[in-house]
């Protein structure tokens, strides 16, 4: 496999050189954020934890809240995610999205749908130890009816592998005659069907459905469901199809509105630097007809902004 991330590995890395640098950054009267900036971004995030212990080594001091006090706004919001490690990060996330005033379902929603299997139990295994609670039955207590559901069926993590040929047929029909093919929607089908089967499986299950109905299950799923259970369902599917295209699309929507959601933008930037940020943006090129690059730089300001565009890596 060729490497997707626009993060990478430095190549001439030493930890205790780097700790060095953020320390006389911050040394004295004022702050110098680009020192910060140029180290942080362009590190990986293994290399990042390896600084901070090389700057606790040589100063005594945790690195994470020295960066706290000299930062502020959006840009210390940034990193302080790019220091915090990847699974630590994501229980994290829905440790905040549950835990709050209300439930930030978008966070449950992106995290669940678009994550590896592994990576969901890692997760949960995180949190457990973070947080002291069962993510499971945290999400439980915050959710309800088929969305809930569909969410728990998620943090399993244990997708079927493989394709079943004998099932696809199946499995189609099932789903039209759970949705189109009736009056009201059995919206148990399609949290089974979209919650356990493989993405390879599902493509052709998609494929399938489209010749018996005659659309994509997406506008199906429009049609049939609404709230959180449609958008859950229209994030495993796009997920299914292609993660790459469903984060240029959400983060899309993050900035081409009247106000940017940085929270939205900040997340999915920092979680996809070293997984698939090089497909994100050729997908988002080709979907939005501008680079990935551009836009941030239209909608963002200041060291955040340098920050971002380290993280995006190069304009298309």
């Amino acid at each position: 496999m060729d490497y997707r991330g626009s993060v990478r590995p430095f190549v001439h890395f030493n930890a205790k050189h780097d700790a060095e640098i953020l320390h006389k950054s911050m040394k004295g009267i004022g702050t110098d954020e680009d020192a910060i900036l140029m180290v942080l971004s362009a590190r990986s995030n293994d290399q990042r934890q390896q600084i901070k212990a090389a700057y606790k080594k040589a100063y005594g001091k945790d690195l994470v809240s020295a960066l706290k006090s000299e930062l502020g706004g959006l840009f210390e919001n940034l990193i302080v995610a790019l220091m915090t490690p990847p699974v630590l990060y994501d229980a994290t996330l829905l440790h905040k999205a549950v835990k709050g005033a209300g439930t930030d379902d978008q966070v449950l929603i992106e995290i669940l749908a678009s994550r590896t299997g592994d990576q969901i139990k890692d997760i949960s295994k995180v949190y457990k130890k973070e947080f002291g609670g069962k993510l499971e039955k945290d999400i439980s207590s915050d959710t309800g009816g088929s969305y809930g559901r569909l969410l728990v069926i998620l943090l399993q993590g244990s997708r079927e592998e493989g394709v079943e040929e004998d099932k696809i047929e199946n499995d189609a029909k099932d789903l039209y005659a759970a949705g189109e093919g009736k009056f009201g929607t059995d919206e148990e089908k399609f949290i089974t069907i979209l919650g356990n089967r493989s993405s390879e499986h599902l493509q052709k299950v998609f494929d399938a459905y489209k010749k018996i109905s005659g659309s994509d299950i997406e506008d199906s799923i429009k049609g049939e469901t609404t709230g959180n259970l449609e958008d859950l369902l229209l994030a495993v599917v796009k997920c299914v199809r292609n993660v790459p295209g469903f984060f240029a699309e959400s983060l899309y929507n993050s900035m081409r509105r009247a106000g940017t959601d940085d929270d939205t933008l900040m997340r999915i930037m920092v979680t996809r630097s070293e997984v698939d940020m090089l497909d994100i943006r050729a997908n988002f090129k080709k979907m939005y007809g501008q680079s990935l690059y551009t836009t941030i730089q239209e909608d963002t300001a200041g060291d955040y902004q340098k920050a971002l565009l380290y993280l995006c890596g190069g304009k298309d």
